[in-house]
């Protein structure tokens, strides 16, 4: 897949998740807010019916303590505990029925009410009569709504803890709030105009502390302003009771984490896996061109060894069968660099770990690698100052690493500078650790390249891909074996001044 492809599908992909992150996000606040709007809405209906009950209580108070009175004036006479009156022979039965309408029944001699009515028969007499007492009633009915507004103006002369005490407003905010859904629970207070607080329940202070928002209305509204009092209600839980209508968005936040986190991997798997194809593509360049040499050498010897005249000088065959060998041993050993990278990606190498001087095992690599470094115009010196060189490991491996390290300065060194090799060793006592170093004066590695050089197949690029004869395996192959090991290797570089390779071992103990 080309990278652009790749860049196509993950622009639009990351835009597909914007977006559905987006309207996830504004259904959320649209939900929040509705279900906050609907709480208000509830709160203040619970706190009017509320305000409308106490008034309610307040008319009902007056007009019970007045009903005798009222009574009296509608029927003049004498008024029975039944709520009858007396009038000379007739008894008036004031039945009440919705609000203050009712009926009036008379019983009695009605002739003793008014000489006018003696000569009408008794059903016309009573007829009349009841028509008499409708009217007186209505007057009286006018003159009781007078009364009672009279009532409603002087109610706030009584106390307030005696028109509203809180065990009634607790029970009736209850229950209010219960008939509009709102079963959380909840604190309360009543305050003056002034905010001095009258009376409040347990848990209200909090409020107060938390400088939590609240809702109040007029406790009666129908008070004069200087005497206004207001009933708060504040509910500790609210944010959890209107959060809760959204929980249920948590799991697709969560699924679409999920998706998103796997997307991310997908597409940084996939630029890696086209990388690594990359690297492969310039493995097997690398390898043909590292096995094209030798094969074309071993074909030109043994097609020589056809030539009836080198037959027969024993120089040349000497100097042919050592061009072979030599060619097929160079074949082999890149056949097995290869093979044994194959079975270390795989299951590890099997190391046979033995206690080594490592200064030794050093100072017999640079001896045996000081010839090819001459070869180039170039020096190398070893430092072994390490008093404690012992560690336990595959000395075979561990020589392999030494080498490989070697190898690379000399691949990359500078044309214009003679190479310049150093090789040293030391102890970090505090950590009981060997500290190997191995130094030269090359074309150095650019500091994004630093995090790149122990990659499989990775080669620095200097230029011309075949210029450097490898297939990028050398350092990876280092750094397995310094981690089997129990050590570490670090770099240091910079373009034009060298590199310098850290290795730390574990001594042994």
């Amino acid at each position: 897949m080309k990278k652009s492809t790749i860049w196509f599908l993950t622009i639009i992909m990351g835009l597909t998740f914007a977006g559905l992150l987006y309207m996830q996000i504004t259904y959320m606040r649209n939900m929040v807010k509705m279900r906050d709007d609907q709480f208000d809405e509830g709160v203040k209906r619970s706190l009017y019916a509320v305000t409308t009950a106490l008034e309610q209580d307040e008319a009902k108070y007056y007009l019970e303590e007045d009903v005798a009175s009222i009574r009296s004036s509608l029927l003049p006479g004498f008024t029975s505990s039944d709520g009858s009156s007396q009038v000379g022979g007739i008894t008036y039965s004031f039945t009440t029925g919705e609000g203050l309408e009712g009926d009036i029944t008379l019983k009695g001699d009605l002739s003793s009410l008014s000489p006018q009515l003696s000569n009408l028969s008794l059903k016309d007499r009573q007829k009349s009569m009841q028509e008499i007492l409708r009217g007186q009633y209505m007057y009286q009915r006018t003159l009781l709504n007078e009364v009672i507004l009279n009532i409603i103006s002087h109610s706030g002369n009584r106390p307030l803890t005696e028109r509203a005490d809180s065990a009634r407003v607790a029970s009736y905010l209850r229950t209010e709030l219960d008939n509009n859904g709102l079963t959380l629970p909840f604190e309360y207070a009543v305050v003056n105009r002034m905010g001095a607080v009258v009376y409040r329940s347990a848990g209200y202070s909090n409020a107060e502390s938390q400088n939590t928002s609240t809702f109040a209305q007029p406790l009666f509204p129908s008070d004069s302003p200087s005497r206004m009092n207001y009933l708060k209600v504040y509910f500790p839980t609210m944010r959890d009771y209107i959060f809760s209508s959204v929980k249920f968005m948590i799991p697709t936040f969560v699924f679409t984490f999920i998706l998103l986190v796997t997307f991310i991997y997908t597409i940084a798997l996939s630029f890696r896996q086209k990388k690594l194809t990359e690297m492969k593509n310039d493995f097997i360049n690398n390898m043909t061109h590292e096995f094209k040499t030798p094969i074309s050498t071993i074909s030109l010897a043994a097609q020589m060894l056809n030539d009836g005249a080198v037959m027969k000088s024993p120089k040349m065959l000497e100097h042919i069968s050592g061009v072979i060998n030599d060619e097929t041993r160079r074949l082999r050993f890149q056949v097995e660099k290869v093979l044994q990278m194959s079975m270390f990606e795989r299951q590890g190498t099997q190391l046979k770990l033995t206690d080594v001087d490592a200064n030794k095992v050093i100072d017999n690599v640079v001896h045996t690698f000081k010839l090819k470094v001459e070869k180039y115009g170039g020096t190398i010196s070893a430092h072994l100052d390490a008093a404690d060189p012992i560690v336990n490991v595959d000395e075979m491996h561990f020589t392999n690493v030494i080498f490989n390290l070697l190898d690379n300065a000399v691949k990359y060194r500078r044309e214009d500078e003679p190479l310049r090799l150093e090789v040293s060793t030391c102890n970090i006592d505090q950590d009981r650790k060997l500290r190997i170093e191995v130094a030269d004066n090359g074309i150095g590695i650019r500091k994004e390249e630093l995090k790149k050089i122990f990659d499989k197949f990775y080669r620095v690029s200097t230029g011309n891909r075949h210029d450097v004869k490898g297939f990028g395996l050398g350092l990876a192959y280092v750094q397995r074996i310094l981690r089997q090991l129990g050590g570490q290797i670090a770099v240091e570089s910079e373009p034009g001044s060298g590199t310098k390779f850290i290795i730390t071992l574990p001594l042994n103990a």
